[in-house]
């Protein structure tokens, strides 16, 4: 199983390099982001015609979020994140893909900071928080993928002291980041790439598995892994960073048998690579070295 996530930047603009994108690296499961769009102006009948199935939750101009799945429809489970009645943008949706929960979220910028935007920001963080410790009580799979807006560690960008100031390296943002992950979560990107700096040319292994190169890692690929019943890890799906990232949470109940899944670049079922207990690739709390 490979999980993508992608902040597309206008998906009508870029249309065509999303389907190209798509025929060449075949994704089972895509979360879009910023697809800058209402409703009806969503591009499904050509998404359809590449093979995937759609749901969406679009908004003119900004915002914008979609689930992909190939050769399968998302079942749409919601749309909208909870808590804020008065909240009309367009930044998550949640839909059942093959026996897995998948929320695709667009958390806010929050810049400039201190100011109103920051102040929504760690709101809808919480309210992030907050469904996500939902979504772990199911006890089904879950994967929260998106573009985060959060850099939680020196290592998630390629000049930390420049970004100080920053609404996505402040320390009441990458605080709200530690407890989200400490629910239980693992950091897919972190899984994969424990000790590995984002660089502004994209040249490190991580940067160059994905499918565009990027100068902080602030989307992300959600995971979260459990044991069950043996001193092995049962890890969900690939995540191919685009962008982004991504946490995961997979019971044991339902793993995947050997040799059942696709193997890619990035290939994360089976033990974890780096001989981690679960929950325990959290990130650095803020007040430690950052860089």
């Amino acid at each position: 199983m490979r999980i993508a996530t992608y902040n597309v930047n206008g998906i009508n603009g870029r249309l065509n390099n999303l389907l190209g994108w798509l025929k060449e690296t075949e994704p089972n499961i895509v979360c879009l982001q910023e697809l800058k769009a209402p409703d009806d102006k969503f591009p499904g009948a050509a998404i359809h015609a590449a093979g995937y199935g759609a749901v969406w939750h679009g908004q003119r101009s900004w915002n914008g979020v979609a689930i992909l799945a190939r050769d399968a429809q998302p079942v749409e489970i919601r749309r909208g994140l909870p808590g804020d009645h008065d909240d009309t943008q367009s930044r998550y949706i949640e839909a059942a893909v093959g026996g897995m929960i998948i929320g695709c979220l667009y958390l806010p910028n929050g810049n400039p900071a201190p100011g109103p935007k920051f102040d929504y920001k760690l709101r809808w963080f919480q309210r992030l928080t907050e469904q996500a410790e939902e979504l772990l009580a199911t006890g089904e799979p879950v994967v929260l993928a998106g573009d985060f807006n959060v850099m939680p560690t020196g290592l998630d960008v390629y000049a930390p002291e420049r970004w100080v100031d920053d609404a996505l390296f402040r320390p009441e943002v990458r605080e709200a980041y530690y407890h989200l992950v400490a629910q239980g979560w693992t950091d897919a990107l972190r899984a994969l790439y424990p000790g590995e700096r984002i660089t502004r040319s994209g040249n490190t292994s991580a940067m160059r598995s994905a499918a565009t190169q990027v100068s902080a890692s602030i989307i992300c690929c959600l995971a979260r892994h459990c044991r069950s019943g043996s001193s092995r890890p049962a890890w969900t799906a690939t995540c191919a960073v685009v962008s982004t990232r991504a946490i995961m949470y997979r019971p044991g109940s339902n793993l995947p048998k050997e040799g059942t899944h696709h193997r890619t670049e990035a290939d994360v079922n089976g033990p974890d690579p780096v001989g981690r207990s679960p929950g325990a690739s959290m990130p650095a709390r803020p007040h430690q070295p950052l860089y």
